[in-house]
């Protein structure tokens, strides 16, 4: 596969509500969209870096600049394309891990539309649907956080996550817990809001049978996640923390964990996202799928990771509409707590020209650079 050609689309889309986590508040996604050419397919991918760099180092001005200097060079000097190598030509360059995987699906999405081939087929998955969990971000009150989670316990969905820092914690989850009772499946995510220090803090969480804490401590930190498991009940799991299946070997032999969310923008595509699956299973570590707010294009890609066997806990593959009134793709629908894992070719899905209309904000066309 020869790429003729690489498309970068920003599109800002507002969500339905503000989302606050211990880092910040989004009231809209801004999203750059990558749309890969071919002579016999074209594929798209979603860079899920966000408009400022306070979930990862990476934002989204800063994807485009790496794509457009280094990463869509190197590939469109690749003769003969395939997803492995993306891997291998964009190897050199430190980092930019989700650009790099924005890129991987675009081609991956181009090869399998071509090969008549889904994405889940490509992967190895072998389920048709997957379980949904919701993320809930920091609210004003307890309040209206226990109205948020009733409208989403009333849609069905089948496990929820609380977004924490220090100051909204243990009330909010008490407050839940003792709402909606032990059977719903509950857990927390920190995004790193915690040091050491909170370890007493966090054991207080012990109490409420929660599914697991995400990411309490620094993402830098394995040594100490390693100590604060070590001194709680709730199951610790790592997101920040693992960017590769590298990380997430050390995170396991540490003790650091003994659940793993994966992304596959935060560990550089759907590829390497295997690779810690795959780990994963074989140490018998849990894993689950997150989410980045993604679109219809990024949330199809989601859902075929997550269909494969080791995801055994319900991800943050939720349903279009708890996130964003019009979506880019057709929507995601739920139906009794799951959202079907796409089937057609590639993604499975594509933009709608109207909605896609709507939203775009910019368009960059890079077209193959020619030799002599």
């Amino acid at each position: 596969m020869k790429i003729t050609g690489v498309e970068l689309r920003k599109v800002a889309m507002p969500l339905v509500a503000p989302f606050r986590t211990s880092f910040g508040t989004e009231t809209d996604r801004e999203a750059l969209l990558v749309r890969v050419v071919t002579p016999d397919a074209e594929g798209w991918g979603e860079c899920v870096a966000m408009s400022g760099p306070l979930y990862s180092s990476e934002y989204a001005e800063g994807a485009a600049d790496v794509m457009r200097r280094f990463l869509i060079p190197a590939l469109t000097a690749v003769p003969d394309l395939d997803a492995y190598a993306v891997g291998r030509a964009l190897e050199p360059f430190r980092g930019h891990r989700m650009a790099k995987a924005a890129l991987e699906a675009a081609v991956l999405d181009a090869g399998l539309r071509a090969a008549g081939t889904s994405f889940a087929g490509f992967l190895g998955a072998g389920r048709d649907r997957v379980p949904c969990g919701v993320s809930v971000g920091i609210m004003e009150s307890i309040p209206l956080l226990l109205d948020a989670v009733a409208g989403y316990v009333d849609e069905g969905y089948v496990r929820v996550k609380i977004k924490i820092e220090p100051g909204w914690d243990v009330a909010p989850v008490r407050a839940v817990r003792e709402a909606f009772g032990d059977d719903l499946l509950l857990q927390v995510d920190a995004n790193a809001a915690y040091t050491l220090l909170d370890a007493p803090r966090l054991a207080e969480l012990d109490a409420f049978g929660l599914l697991l804490i995400e990411q309490p401590l620094a993402e830098d930190d394995l040594v100490q996640h390693a100590a604060l498991a070590r001194r709680l009940r709730t199951p610790v799991c790592l997101d920040e923390s693992i960017e590769s299946a590298r990380d997430a070997a050390a995170a396991i032999s540490l003790g650091s964990c003994s659940i793993i969310n994966i992304k596959p923008g935060r560990v550089g595509g759907l590829i390497e996202a295997r690779r810690i699956h795959d780990l994963c299973q074989a140490h018998g570590i849990a894993v689950w799928c997150g989410g980045m707010l993604e679109t219809g294009l990024g949330r199809a890609a989601n859902l075929a990771l997550a269909a494969l066997p080791g995801f055994t806990l319900p991800g943050d593959t939720s349903a279009s509409s708890r996130y964003y009134a019009t979506d880019v793709t057709e929507p995601f629908v739920m139906e009794d707590g799951h959202l079907a894992v796409p089937s057609g070719p590639g993604l499975g899905v594509v933009p709608l020209p109207d909605a896609l209309g709507k939203f775009t904000t910019s368009t960059e066309w890079i077209p193959t650079r020619r030799t002599a």
